[in-house]
This record gives structure tokens, sequence and C-alpha cells, in this order.
């Protein structure tokens, strides 16, 4: 593993989606709501409902929209929110299961945040971004315990997805994707015409963690 090359990426990310500092930008109870929010998601298999979240602002849509415009979550037509990254309200090709719950993650690097974020064990559910073959990564915090049988798959990003008109869970989102077997990642990553990065999975779940637990730090 090349530590350079994480937080190079680390940084890189941070450019196009600075959560950490938007989340310190925010007061400290809109700050509080954001990260329970996320915890809801592993404690109740679902977002707060604004009659919850009420517990902890007092004018929940203002709060709401704060935490939309600094990038944070991401919403509807409606104003309701759908997504906190990592999580997704809306069916994603990324399922992890988390106690008892199914979720959805953003995209292949929140799949993988999600166990070292809080530290517990999950199983995720994708499939690969180019053939659709299924994968199946059990972890626990940090690890990946079944890292014996996916030697060859890999996370793929390409950059240049990402597109400032657009929230990141519609553009640099679709492009972060899991990918099975060396030769299709060859070829995937010799496209000239894209800015693209390939991962072990190693390094994808270092990147992933340090991008994601200093939210709830």
């Amino acid at each position: 593993m090349k530590p350079n090359k994480v937080n190079d990426a680390l940084k890189r990310l941070n450019l196009i989606l600075p959560l950490k500092e938007n989340q310190q930008a925010c007061s400290s109870d809109v700050n509080r709501l954001h990260q329970d929010i996320l915890l809801s998601c592993i404690a109740k298999g679902r977002f707060l409902s604004k009659e919850e979240m009420s517990h902890y602002v007092g004018d929940v849509s203002e709060a709401i929209d704060v935490l939309s415009k600094r990038g944070l979550v991401t919403l509807n037509s409606n104003g309701d929110l759908i997504g906190a990254y990592p999580f997704s309200r809306n069916e994603r090709n990324y399922a992890v299961q988390v106690n008892e719950y199914k979720l959805y993650a953003m995209c292949a690097l929140d799949a993988l945040a999600i166990a070292p974020m809080f530290k517990l064990a999950t199983q995720i559910t994708s499939r690969c971004g180019l053939s659709g073959d299924v994968i199946t990564i059990k972890m626990d915090a940090g690890k990946i315990l079944n890292i014996d049988k996916l030697g060859h798959v890999q996370f793929g990003i390409s950059w240049d997805a990402a597109d400032s008109e657009t929230c990141c869970a519609d553009s640099l989102c679709r492009e972060m994707i899991f990918i099975c077997g060396d030769e299709a990642a060859e070829k995937w990553l010799v496209d000239a015409t894209k800015d693209r990065q390939l991962f072990t999975l190693q390094e994808a779940v270092q990147f992933a963690d340090k991008f994601f637990s200093p939210l709830m730090a």
C-alpha cells in the first residue's frame, strides 16, 4: 500500500466535496443533528424524521437547508431528505447490511466507509461496474474479513465525473465503482479520455475511513 496515493486521493476528494470542513462550518446544534442523522441509519435503519429532528434544532426546515447548501445531505424536489453521505434513501448498486437493516450507500467508496466509520460489522452486496458480476464484501470495522476471496476486485474512480453544477451524489458518485478482474480494470484505466485511478480494496478502505470517519468526531 502506498500511503501517499491514499493521502493524495483524500486531498483531492476533499477539494471536490469538503464534508468535514463544511460540517465544522455549521452551528453546533446543526452539526450534532447531522451526526445523529447518520447514527440513525445504523440504529434505526432510516434517517431521522422531521419530528425527531425538532429535538435538535428550533427550525428543522432551516437546518436541512443549511445541511443541503453545505453539501452534507441531498434532497428531492419536495425538500425531503434522500441522502446523507455515505447513506442513500434511494436504492443504489451498493446495499449494506448493518445489524438487521438493509441500507444503501451512495457509491463503492461510501459502502466501504460504513464499517470503519461506526466501528461495526457490515456486509456489502454490490456489482462490478463493468461486468455486473455480484460482489460480496464482509467487513468488521476497518478489516475486510473475506479478502482472500476478493483478490480480483478493485475500486475505481473517474475523477473527471465531478461536476460543480451537480451534487456529487449524481455525478462523481456514479463513477466510483467496484471492478472485477485485472484485465477489465486495466482496460478501464487506460481510457485516454478519462481521468481515472485504481485502488486495491485495502487502499480503498483506508481512503474511505480517512474521508468519512472524521464526520463522527
